[in-house]
């Protein structure tokens, strides 16, 4: 399996505090892989710097062999890297299908002066961009719903429509930060599913989460992370028998969403 995604002693500090402190990680194509760790170990930030909110203080990313180190988000997108955020940002007043197209419009080739001009370009772009919105969100299990205002929808079903609106982008690689938080039991086995089908399409995973039972479940690897330097690496057998991660994950305190 070759690396889709690989970090390269990556280091991120915010003031006198050291975030991300020299982490190597490397995501094999078509896996899905998980990154893990209490509270506070660094999570949310690498997957920040992954994808450009952030910019790395030292080391090397590196999408597809290539360096997208220092990208912005909207560059990094196109290079095929989709995500979710710990907090659900969806447009409350748009409808589900009008949020879903938003999210699609950086991969269509039209531009302002096509929608100004109402060119022929434009209209094969919306045809197509409302044609894959309803196709996500049918997947989700959202496709009925495709009039609804977001505003309208319960946490665990705006969590499903981010996700219809990152998977619009066709991505070859989804990050997902946090994506069964606030999530009951009967959700949760849903998205496990869908997770599985969303990988099997081609779509590799990075997933952030503290649901132990659900990582245990999907992950083909895992990635522990403590402080912001990676403590273990290995398949979920490896991290459940070992005493370092016992000790600074889980043996402790899974629970809790709050920004890592």
């Amino acid at each position: 399996m070759s690396d889709l995604l690989s970090l390269q002693h990556v280091s991120k500090r915010f003031g006198g505090l050291l975030a991300v402190d020299d982490l190597s990680l490397d995501v094999g194509e078509g896996e899905i892989h998980a990154l893990i760790g209490p509270n506070g170990a660094g999570k949310s930030t690498i997957i920040n710097t992954i994808t450009g909110i952030y910019r790395a203080g030292s080391g090397s990313i590196r999408f597809r062999g290539n360096d997208i180190g220092g990208r912005d988000p909207a560059d990094i997108s196109r290079q095929g890297i989709a995500r979710t955020f710990q907090t659900i940002r969806v447009w409350k007043g748009m409808t589900l299908l009008e949020n879903v197209m938003v999210g699609f419009q950086s991969t269509t080739s039209s531009g302002f002066l096509d929608a100004l001009l109402l060119t022929p370009r434009h209209f094969r772009d919306e045809a197509r961009t409302r044609t894959v919105a309803k196709e996500c969100l049918a997947l989700v299990g959202l496709g009925d719903q495709m009039a609804r205002l977001a505003g309208a929808l319960s946490y665990g079903q705006q969590r499903l429509l981010e996700l219809a609106r990152a998977l619009a982008t066709q991505p070859s690689l989804l990050l997902l930060d946090e994506p069964a938080a606030g999530m009951n039991p009967q959700e949760t086995g849903f998205l496990s599913e869908l997770f599985l089908t969303i990988n099997r399409s081609g779509v590799t995973l990075l997933i952030v989460e503290h649901n132990m039972n659900l990582i245990m479940q999907l992950a083909n690897r895992i990635t522990v992370v403590n402080f912001g330097r990676r403590i273990a690496d290995g398949a979920p057998e490896e991290i459940r028998a070992n005493s370092e991660v016992i000790a600074a994950y889980l043996g402790g305190d899974e629970g809790g969403t709050t920004e890592n």
